[in-house]
């Protein structure tokens, strides 16, 4: 008779893979705290008890069968401990009369065939596979694990939670702390392209509102072109189409830090759209700024 795999052995591998399956349509690990889970464990826990104690029954009905000498080498098999079992069914080399035992009556070139059975491991391995495809391919088909498109909804609306959050929590941007900063110009465009192209244009060449390349500002509250761009998105113009992008709560401080970086990256880092380019001409003063 073969040795039986110990009770507690079944449990834990039965425990993980009920992990591993809640997991795959779950998709996270607050099934832990649920007693739905480690209901279906002690369940499972009480079924393997009892399919143990019927092979115990089976197992001494067939131990009354036995001769005294295969009663006494079961028994001294049954000595030798699970893992140190397991071991020498994946590892240990069978001694000359054991192959003999198990020679099959044919070879081919001298190369005779042994009758060995496949390691417990590498069954169990096979089994797990096996099952794990099948349930991976019912999860993925009728559930939402592992779609590409719907972890990224989910991590894009994380991300966006995050971000609300954190223009919540920190202190909001003003015209005194905001500052001027490269890593602002790419996010300040984005700003712009939804709030200011329909009045300014592409590139701020201007059309409604006037051209944002020039030199030519007809609103100069402020003395250096950051801080005159930040005023002007956040208070608005008098008797213009410009609203106070700020004060009305359409756009945040950092969001009219951010456009400010991208106006004074156009105005100043770049070469103006002229009139003959498709830019709008000049409206307003020459303005003469401050160094930032």
């Amino acid at each position: 008779m073969r040795q039986r795999t110990p009770v507690f052995v079944n449990i834990l591998i039965i425990t993980v893979l009920l992990v591993i399956f809640y997991y795959l349509f779950v998709q996270s690990y607050s099934f832990l705290a649920s007693p739905y889970f480690w209901g279906t464990v002690v369940i499972s826990a009480i079924l393997a008890y009892i399919h143990s104690a019927i092979g115990d029954l089976i197992e001494n009905n067939k131990f009354k069968k036995l001769t005294p000498e295969e009663k006494a080498a079961y028994l001294n098999e049954k000595k030798i401990p699970f893992l140190r079992r397991q071991y020498d069914a994946a590892f240990k080399k069978q001694s000359e009369t054991e192959e003999k035992d198990i020679l099959i009556d044919h070879g081919f070139d001298g190369i005779m065939e042994l009758d060995n059975q496949l390691p417990k491991w590498w069954v169990g391995l096979f089994w797990f596979g096996t099952v794990f495809c099948a349930v991976y391919i019912c999860a993925y088909s009728f559930t939402d694990f592992a779609h590409p498109l719907t972890e990224y909804e989910a991590e894009y609306k994380e991300q966006i939670a995050s971000i609300t959050k954190y223009e919540e929590t920190q202190p909001q941007v003003t015209i005194e702390t905001a500052a001027f900063s490269e890593d602002n110009i790419a996010a300040g465009e984005e700003v712009f392209k939804t709030n200011c192209v329909s009045c300014h244009s592409d590139g701020g060449k201007g059309g409604i509102g006037p051209n944002l390349t020039d030199n030519f500002w007809h609103n100069q509250p402020e003395k250096t072109l950051f801080k005159n761009v930040f005023h002007v998105v956040e208070n608005g113009v008098t008797g213009t189409a410009m609203q106070a992008w700020g004060k009305n709560g359409v756009l945040t401080g950092r969001d009219i830090q951010n456009v400010a970086a991208y106006v004074y990256h156009i105005n100043q880092e770049q070469p103006p759209i002229t009139p003959a380019q498709g830019g709008a001409p000049a409206y307003g003063d020459e303005a003469k700024w401050e160094k930032q």
